[in-house]
C-alpha cells in the first residue's frame, strides 16, 4: 500500500472511530499519539496509537464492550494488553494500539505529547503535554494468551520497521521483545529444570532449566539482517505449543516471505 492511500486510509478510520465514540455518549475525548499527532510522519506503517478518555463511571463498559471499534470494519484479532487497553487489528491491515482511561489517570501513565482528535468543549487540553510518570499495571504475567499476543504484535511492529529499513529496530523487536515474551512463560510451555533459577534475570542458565525451548532459540534470533526469518521460526515455534489466530499468522508469514522475496 502507498504512502498516501495508507495515510488516508488511518485517518478516515480513525475519524469513523471518533464518530463512533462520540455517538456512544460514553466518552469524553479522543487523544491520538505517534504519527496521528505528527501526520507528516505517517508512512504505509503506520497504526492508530490513540487514548480514549471516558466519561466518568463509563471506562469499564467502555472496556467491556468494544462494539464502539468492532463494528466499524470487520476484525482480524485483538487481546486485552493490559487491564485498560487493547492490540486490536482489523482485517483490512489498520492496527490500534489503545487505551481507555478516566481523566483523572491520563497523568498517571507515560505517554508523548498528543493530539486532540476530538473532545468535548470542556475537556482539558492539558492531559495531552507529555508525561514520565509510570504506575500502569500490567496483567498477569502467567496468562499465556496474553504473552502470546505481546509475542505477535511485537513480531508485526518489527517486521513493519525492518519494512521501513529500520533494521536495529526490527532486531529488537522480533529478537528482542517478542522472544522476552515467549521466556514469560516458559513454565506454561514446558517444564522447568530446577537448575538456580534467577528471580531478576529469566534468560540466565536458560539452556540448562528449558532445554526443549533453547533448542528453538538459534533459528528465532538469526540476527541484524534475518528479521523476517526470525519471524517466520518464531511463528513456527509459538504453533507448536498454540494454536494461532489464523488472521494473525497469515499476516505475519505472508509480510515476513514479502520481505525475503524482494531483498
Amino acid at each position: 500500500m502507498d504512502h498516501i492511500h495508507k495515510k488516508q486510509k488511518l485517518l478516515l478510520r480513525l475519524e469513523h472511530i471518533s464518530q463512533s465514540l462520540q455517538k456512544s455518549g460514553k466518552a469524553r475525548a479522543l487523544i491520538g499519539f505517534g504519527s496521528i499527532a505528527e501526520i507528516g510522519r505517517i508512512d504505509a506503517y503506520s497504526d492508530l496509537d490513540f487514548l480514549v478518555i471516558a466519561k466518568k463511571g463509563n471506562k469499564s463498559e467502555l472496556i467491556e464492550n468494544i462494539d464502539w471499534l468492532t463494528s466499524i470494519a470487520p476484525v482480524g484479532y485483538y487481546y486485552l494488553f493490559v487491564k485498560d487497553g487493547y492490540k486490536f487489528f482489523y482485517e483490512d491491515g489498520i492496527f490500534c494500539d489503545f487505551g481507555i482511561l478516566e481523566e483523572d489517570e491520563v497523568k498517571q501513565i507515560p505517554h508523548a505529547e498528543g493530539r486532540i482528535i476530538w473532545s468535548e468543549d470542556d475537556f482539558d487540553q492539558s492531559l495531552c503535554l507529555p508525561t514520565h510518570i509510570c504506575n500502569y499495571e500490567v496483567i498477569d504475567v502467567n496468562d499465556i494468551s496474553r504473552e502470546i499476543g505481546e509475542t505477535l504484535t511485537s513480531v508485526y511492529v518489527g517486521l513493519c520497521r525492518f519494512a521501513r529499513g529500520e533494521k536495529l529496530s526490527a532486531t529488537r523487536h522480533i529478537q528482542n521483545l517478542a522472544i522476552d515474551h515467549l521466556l514469560a512463560c516458559s513454565n506454561l510451555l514446558a517444564k522447568e529444570t530446577n537448575y538456580h533459577r534467577d528471580s531478576f534475570q529469566n534468560e540466565r542458565r536458560y539452556e540448562k532449566r528449558y532445554p526443549s525451548i533453547a533448542t528453538y532459540l538459534p533459528k528465532m534470533i538469526q540476527g541484524y539482517e534475518e528479521c523476517p526469518e526470525s519471524a517466520l521460526a518464531i511463528i513456527e515455534f509459538v504453533e507448536t505449543f498454540y494454536e494461532i489466530n489464523h488472521f494473525m499468522k497469515t499476516t505475519i508469514v505472508n509480510f515476513a516471505n514479502d520481505l525475503i522475496k524482494n531483498r
